[in-house]
């Protein structure tokens, strides 16, 4: 046999090797290798390869080094600007309750519609980075965001509060959180559940940020000013983050913005079913925790913004160490179903609590655990996708779905607290019950994933 042709086999082994999908794909050719002699030569028709670029791009991670680095805190800071805002909102619903005489359940529409614009806009805006046009829609969504900031600055009737503050700033966090959040996850394969929790972490940092800015300006510069520079702050990292942008996966026409062939998997339909009643209840924590703190326990108000301001400061360690235990110990999906077990318990201590020194301790907790849990979910998903091409859409799939719970958790517990005569009851127990409620269809997507073995790191 000659040269060429010891060459030429060991080529093919080595596409066989990288590229194992897609020499399945020619398996009919594999099966049927031909040989065939004659008396001057041996020749052997090896089969087409496939075109490996695009897959060894999808299962080759960085897994580190500055650029993948650099996307982490890039997205660190996107979700300062978005979740880090959406999460300072107790300290916006208390002024327009205690100030322009709202309703509980009216200001949380606001907050509710732009949670759901955020997570129902990541069905387009997850499947922009799988095309290849994360660029366009990032400047887009930012520049929705800080309009939306200094429009709130000019509001004072409900109607021009729930636009900027609910629509626009609702559109421009639906456009950039989705498909940063998959960005990052395409650097990262090791040491993903870290980087998505880092990343996820900036909602802590801005959550902090805000509401520090609120409690020492606002009663200076008044409410209106105190706004608008919380805009400049979100347009100074804006800047930031377009310029360190680097999208990583290939340009590439992906047909539709749905993959519907994800809900053949059963594992990933229940996770999809039991996100959607496990993030039921979680965010309306943010918005009504100092008005429990006020109206409930007697706290004067200006404390009431003490338990907000713990509830995010504590959320970026509880994001940093549940995605080291994630990487290191349980796996992402067994992480976020013990977190979401831990929210549930929480909401039922929530009842016992009577006292300042009692919120206290409990919004500490609740911060590490409601934050972990808010991070984890991508990287869950992340574990029960193997194309990572994929990983932008099936990401804003799950999210269009949250997104309808998340629309109605905030007005469901402003209705109950107002059928409560401004008590927590209902609420208490309708988020515990819930939690629980999702936390089985998980376990339940868990067994669908790996059959009924109770030791499996995934």
């Amino acid at each position: 046999m000659s040269i060429s042709l010891v060459t030429e086999s060991f080529q093919s082994l080595e596409l066989h090797v990288k590229g194992n999908v897609c020499t399945m794909a020619c398996a009919g050719h594999d099966s049927s290798q031909k040989i065939t002699r004659n008396r001057t030569a041996t020749t052997v028709m090896l089969p087409k390869p496939c075109n490996t670029e695009e897959k060894k791009q999808e299962e080759s991670f960085p897994d580190g080094g500055l650029q993948a680095w650099s996307q982490v805190f890039m997205g660190h800071l996107m979700n300062f600007n978005t979740w880090g805002y959406i999460n300072s909102f107790g300290l916006f619903g208390a002024h327009y309750i205690n100030n322009l005489h709202f309703s509980a359940s009216a200001v949380a529409w606001i907050g509710s519609v732009q949670i759901f614009l955020l997570f129902f806009i990541g069905v387009v805006s997850g499947s922009a980075l799988d095309a290849g046009y994360y660029r366009q829609v990032l400047i887009t969504g930012c520049f929705f965001q800080i309009f939306g900031i200094f429009m709130t600055s000019l509001a004072t009737t409900y109607w021009e509060i729930f636009l900027a503050q609910g629509i626009c700033q609702g559109i421009g966090h639906g456009l950039v959180f989705a498909p940063t959040v998959g960005l990052v996850a395409t650097y990262f394969s090791k040491h993903r559940s870290l980087a998505v929790a880092i990343t996820t972490g900036g909602s802590g940092t801005g959550g902090v940020v805000f509401v520090l800015l609120a409690k020492y300006l606002s009663p200076v510069l008044g409410f209106q000013w105190t706004v608008r520079i919380m805009g400049f702050v979100v347009l100074f990292n804006a800047l930031i983050i377009i310029s360190l942008v680097r999208p990583r996966l290939m340009e590439r026409n992906i047909g539709s913005i749905f993959d519907w062939k994800a809900f053949k998997e059963l594992p990933y339909t229940l996770f999809v079913i039991g996100m959607f009643f496990s993030l039921w209840p979680v965010f309306y924590d943010f918005t009504f925790i100092n008005i429990f703190t006020t109206n409930v326990i007697g706290t004067p108000s200006s404390r009431s913004l003490t338990p907000l301001l713990i509830i995010n400061a504590v959320s970026l360690p509880g994001r940093v160490i549940s995605g080291v235990i994630a990487d290191r110990i349980l796996g992402s999906l067994n992480t976020l179903i013990l977190l979401i077990l831990i929210c549930a318990f929480l909401n039922f201590v929530w009842i016992s609590i009577s006292t300042y020194g009692g919120i206290l301790a409990f919004v500490t907790v609740l911060g590490l655990i409601n934050g972990a849990l808010q991070s984890m979910f991508i990287s869950a998903l992340s574990s029960l996708t193997s194309d990572m091409s994929k990983i932008g859409r099936r990401s804003g799939m799950v999210m269009a779905a949250i997104a309808f719970s998340t629309l109605t958790g905030g007005p469901i517990a402003g209705s109950l607290i107002e059928k409560d005569g401004g008590g927590f009851l209902g609420v208490q127990i309708f988020g515990g019950t819930i939690m629980l409620v999702g936390c089985g269809i998980m376990i339940t997507a868990r067994v669908a994933k790996t059959g009924w073995v109770v030791i499996e790191r995934l």
